[in-house]
């Protein structure tokens, strides 16, 4: 029996940190703009973008990894989706 694969994809976001509300804009298909709550110290900001991801995607947390960016606001995440 063969083992079945999810699939992978690439997403860019702009990040604005300390703003006054949380919000996430989709630009295109796989870009975003996010305004963040969290200032941009010790991951906080970075945790609180894959949170408010995984629940705009409606994926779990896990799913999702940062790639690149850990200390830009431009980010690459690595979503990765269970096959169904």
């Amino acid at each position: 029996m063969k083992k079945q694969e999810g699939s992978r994809r690439c997403l860019t976001v702009k990040v604005q940190p300390k703003a006054a509300r949380q919000e996430l804009i989709k630009i295109a298909e796989n870009e975003y703009r996010a305004r963040l709550t969290s200032a941009p110290e010790k991951g906080k900001a970075n945790t609180e973008l894959l949170e408010l991801l995984a629940d705009y995607l409606d994926v779990p947390v896990s799913c999702l990894r940062l790639v690149r960016g850990e200390t830009s606001r431009i980010k690459i995440i690595e979503l990765f989706e269970p096959p169904k």
